[in-house]
């Protein structure tokens, strides 16, 4: 570990004139200073009520402008919701765009991070322009859009750092200029002392030491987690002390690890001087432990550092705090005197409150066109009801959208069965608003760009007289084989996935034919693999990470959740990573291996396309939409498919299936089953039974859960039998509850039941081991069977009589 502290004598400006060098440390000086105001005047500004929550990078201004000097143009930084000095001092954002996410501006001019859908130093620059297209990365900083899940932006430089190595390594992409030059592109990321606790930080540690991604991790120790010190989190109280097995030496794989203070500017600029260039030059990754930094505001705006730490510590962080410092260092060497450094810092705090004011005036002035006109409008109308509430509206001197629309609502509720003057137009206006107020605060869920699933050619199977009828593995892996053939950005990774092709051989034989830059092997590690594979996405790669079974997925849940479904949503459509997440489950036998917490999936994976083939034809033709388009998606195929007979397509690499559409694999008249992936074999099983008892079953396919049945295929199917079950292997409540929600309410397939809907999914626990233990845990033909005839008996009990 080399640790760097340098004399305040130490002398930077080897290649510059005195007088240049020291305009560059008088500006970076200033750069901190502005930035501290900016800390201290955002907490006021969250104390006083105008914004909801304040979190600042104060203590941490040098260590970041250090980064800033070799952060390049097509770098990447993914970091922790400190890094605002950073982020000043590169570029990467502005003051006046900092305090107009603090007070949440919804317009994507005035705050490019996130249109006032994230919390303040929640950083990002846009990548895409509003139809989906890549901007060009090489020519500009890069920062990946902050989550604030402690300890979340690791999992994603894998990916990123990985694909700086792809694009030096394999020369056939170099083609895609938009995304690398030469592979000579830099990852920084940063992290607080305590989030190093979490296991994510170590399983990427150890994943980038072993690949050798370029880069840079920087950990910002001011002793720390919210009230909890070093001691408690961290054994030897020291982070890098444990990490010392990561160094690299005598030829091994592994990090430098660098070990400086955070108030010694010249060490500082010295050791990411070395760190970027070992990164850079060598794709050796760094650590750089950024020690005795200070928190003088304390964590966030929500609590005192002063409950916690105690007088001597406080007393510490005062003397050393990296600006004090940096003061005295800059008198001491004569760079500037203290008359220049107060000069500095006045122009720094008027410039950081003109800025503020700036973006508060524009913030109430984009809420006054609503207010302003829901006024008028309300003014028009002559009746006791509007004049209370358009009293305590004109009232507000900065309205806020709530206090407006609120206000309108209840006007509205006030007015109801009333004719009026004025009615009419409020009602057209508040649902012109509606739209308007969609787009502020509910799209771009998903990038919805040219390149999206949507706008993929449906190009159906084709069959020759003679076609094979093959294993369902060899289906994926004759599709894999054409698309890979077909783009050269397809890359796939996960355990066992490289050598011996995946467990269940859809990628057999590739790694050989592609090689291991494109096929390969990893760790166990499931937050690490969905983390790379964002990272390979948002570089114009197209990645497939597989998750062994979609038990798995459980461990690597966070990062899908957190960083990857809401990328695009967070970052108003400024950001996408269209990885494909591939696992497979439903009906193996086992606690473990039972596969279909899907409930789980749609609650937590908003924002990717859920994906539940029947069969592996129907997941080849998902697949080659999804490699086609540019949005997230999560394949599950079946686990016990993949040695079923199924005939292979003639054109398997280019047939296509339409992502988010349902279709009807049986046609009948008495009752509708919807359902999805495995169990809708055994619905198939149950249906002919059922035909011997004169009962005739339609069967739809979901085939993806989320987008649900957009063309309202099941509906159209309740306008004929009446009666629907919806048949799953999830808990009780579930995605059979998620399904039940889509038909009757979205499809107002309601209004078309002659009978009590139903739902017949698994049982509440996880199966046991076992054939018997399934068959009495998960839905069987003899339960279809019998769930199917009850609800004929509810209507016609002597064509069909009672069973029990």
């Amino acid at each position: 570990m080399l640790e760097t502290t340098l004399d305040q004598g130490s002398d930077l400006s080897s290649k510059l004139s005195f007088d240049d060098f020291r305009k560059i440390i008088v500006e970076d000086y200033r750069v901190a200073v502005e930035s501290r105001y900016v800390s201290l005047l955002g907490r006021k500004e969250v104390l006083t009520g105008k914004a909801k929550f304040g979190i600042f990078g104060d203590g941490k201004e040098l260590a970041q402008i250090a980064v800033s000097k070799v952060f390049q143009k097509g770098d990447w930084r993914s970091g922790y919701y400190r890094d605002q000095t950073l982020a000043f001092a590169s570029g990467m954002t502005t003051i006046y765009q900092f305090f107009s996410q603090l007070y949440a501006h919804p317009d994507v001019e005035k705050d490019p991070s996130s249109a006032g859908r994230q919390m303040n130093c929640h950083f990002s620059v846009r990548v895409i322009d509003e139809d989906g297209n890549w901007l060009d990365q090489t020519q500009q900083k890069n920062t990946f859009s902050d989550i604030s899940t402690t300890g979340g932006q690791m999992a994603r430089i894998l990916g990123l750092g990985l694909a700086s190595k792809l694009y030096r390594e394999n020369p056939n992409l170099s083609y895609l200029k938009y995304f690398s030059n030469g592979g000579n592109e830099v990852v920084f990321c940063s992290i607080g002392n305590a989030s190093t606790s979490e296991g994510v930080f170590f399983e990427v540690v150890n994943a980038v030491g072993v690949k050798q991604i370029p880069v840079v991790i920087s950990i910002w120790d001011d002793g720390y987690g919210i009230s909890v010190p070093n001691e408690v989190q961290t054994t030897k109280g020291d982070i890098s002390e444990i990490l010392k097995g990561f160094q690299k030496e005598n030829g091994s794989n592994g990090f430098e690890i660098f070990k400086v203070k955070g108030w010694d500017y010249p060490g500082l600029c010295q050791t990411y001087e070395r760190a970027a260039k070992y990164a850079r030059e060598n794709h050796t990754p760094c650590i750089v432990h950024v020690i005795e930094l200070t928190q003088p505001q304390g964590h966030s705006s929500s609590g005192s550092h002063e409950r916690y730490k105690s007088k001597e510590r406080l007393d510490w962080e005062l003397e050393h705090d990296c600006i004090v410092k940096m003061q005295k260092w800059l008198i001491d060497s004569d760079i500037a005197t203290a008359e220049q450094i107060k000069t500095i810092e006045e122009e720094a705090k008027d410039f950081v409150r003109k800025e503020q004011r700036r973006a508060w005036s524009d913030y109430n002035k984009a809420l006054a066109v609503d207010a302003s006109q829901a006024i008028a409008l309300l003014s028009q109308i002559d009746d006791e009801a509007v004049e209370l509430p358009l009293k305590q509206l004109q009232s507000l001197t900065e309205p806020s959208l709530k206090e407006v629309y609120s206000t309108v609502r209840k006007v509205i509720r006030e007015l109801k069965g009333k004719a009026i003057d004025g009615k009419s137009d409020l009602l057209t206006w508040y649902k012109q608003q509606q739209q308007v107020n969609e787009k502020r605060y509910n799209s771009k869920l998903f990038t919805t760009g040219h390149q999206g699933p949507d706008h993929v050619e449906v190009v159906e199977p084709v069959y020759s007289d003679d076609a094979k009828i093959i294993d369902g593995r060899e289906i994926l892996n004759i599709c894999f084989e054409e698309n890979f053939l077909r783009d050269e950005r397809l890359i796939a990774f996960g355990e066992d996935v490289g050598k011996i092709g995946d467990v269940n051989q859809g990628f057999a034989g590739l790694q050989e034919k592609f090689g291991e830059h494109r096929v390969f092997d990893t760790g166990i590690r499931e937050n690490s693999i969905i983390g790379k594979g964002i990272g390979l996405a948002i570089r114009g790669l197209k990645p497939i990470a597989e998750i062994q079974y979609l038990d798995y997925l459980l461990y690597g849940i966070t990062v899908a959740s957190d960083d990857l479904a809401s990328l695009s949503y967070r970052t108003f459509g400024g950001q996408k990573a269209p990885v494909i997440i591939r696992t497979r489950g439903h009906r193996l036998e086992g606690i473990w291996h039972s596969g279909s917490p899907m409930s789980m999936i749609l609650g937590t994976l908003r924002g990717l396309h859920i994906c539940v083939p029947r069969n592996m034809t129907q997941a080849a033709g998902m697949y080659n939409t999804l490699f086609r388009s540019d949005e997230p998606a999560l394949v599950i195929e079946c686990l016990n498919g993949y040695r079923l007979k199924e005939r292979l397509p003639h054109n398997i690499g280019d047939f296509t299936v339409p992502i988010g559409y349902a279709e009807c694999i049986r046609t009948g008249h008495d009752i509708t089953i919807v359902s999805y992936g495995s169990t809708l074999r055994v619905v198939e099983e149950a249906a002919m039974e059922l035909d011997r008892l004169g009962i005739s079953v339609e069967i739809i396919d979901a085939q993806t859960l989320q987008p649900f049945d957009r063309a309202h295929l099941s509906a159209e199917s309740l306008k004929k039998t009446n009666k629907l079950l919806v048949v799953d292997e999830d808990v009780p409540g579930g995605a059979s509850a998620f399904i039940m929600q889509q038909i009757l309410e979205e499809q107002n397939g309601y209004y078309l039941l002659d009978s009590q809907p139903r739902t017949l999914s698994a049982q509440a626990h996880r199966p046991p081991y076992g054939s018997d233990g399934d068959y009495f845990t998960k839905p069987s033909s003899d339960d279809i069977v019998e769930v199917v005839f009850e609800m004929m008996n509810e209507g016609n009990p002597d064509q069909y009589p009672a069973l029990f």
